[in-house]
């Protein structure tokens, strides 16, 4: 038989009269009305309206209510209670006010799938797994740069299309990889290339030409802020 099959809610009120006992099986309660006072293996809880609490399988549990209170209760046996906390979400506390007056009315649909929802709601979300980010060849996409700035201007966009990225996509990946803005590192690569040609004796217009600047001037200031 299944685990939903034998999980069973109900509304259950508690007295001054103490009692205690023990499960095979996970108890949750939600406190509706009035105050618990609990002592779960040894530690005392008190349970409130919009309180809530997870009694693990075998663990002795004493109850009692000076002045009464109303609980919705849940026995179950679904394995996943055992990753749910004590503190149950404002979607937790708005379902089971439903379940309760699901267990008033005897509404057989709403206390079938009960269970279920409340586990459902009651742990932490679950992020959807990310897929892992396809790496940028950095050093590939700096030699597709190279051999294009002697044709013109290369423009950020075109880098991003060659990766299979956006350019706000390009633009987050390059931050993360290099602490600087696109711009910022096409510039650092166009300069690195322009100093690397003039030191193999290429003239200043003809290392502004392979190296994407506008102008032998252009390239020369550049060189001359990098270098102060």
């Amino acid at each position: 038989m299944a685990d939903s099959a034998r999980d069973h809610l109900s509304v259950r009120a508690y007295g001054a009269s103490h009692g205690s006992h023990d499960h095979d099986h996970f108890q949750i309660l939600v406190g509706l009305d009035g105050v618990l006072e609990l002592e779960v293996a040894g530690h005392g809880r008190r349970i409130g309206m919009g309180d809530g609490c997870v009694v693990l399988p075998g663990e002795r549990h004493d109850f009692e209510s000076r002045h009464g209170a109303r609980c919705l209760v849940l026995d179950s046996h679904a394995a996943g209670w055992a990753r749910a906390g004590d503190a149950p979400t404002q979607a937790t506390m708005a379902l089971a006010r439903y379940l309760a007056e699901a267990c008033t009315q005897a509404l057989p649909r709403a206390q079938a799938l009960g269970p279920a929802l409340l586990l459902e709601s009651w742990l932490p979300a679950q992020r959807p797994p990310t897929r892992p980010r396809r790496a940028i060849d950095w050093t590939a996409l700096a030699d597709w740069a190279r051999q294009r700035w002697a044709q013109g201007a290369i423009e950020v966009a075109a880098l991003a299309e060659h990766v299979h990225l956006s350019p706000a996509q390009f633009a987050a990946r390059c931050r993360d990889a290099h602490g600087l803005s696109t711009q910022q590192w096409l510039r650092a690569l166009q300069l690195d290339h322009a100093e690397a040609l003039r030191g193999q004796g290429v003239s200043v217009a003809e290392a502004a030409r392979r190296s994407g600047y506008r102008s032998p001037s252009a390239l020369t200031a550049a060189l001359r802020r990098r270098t102060h």
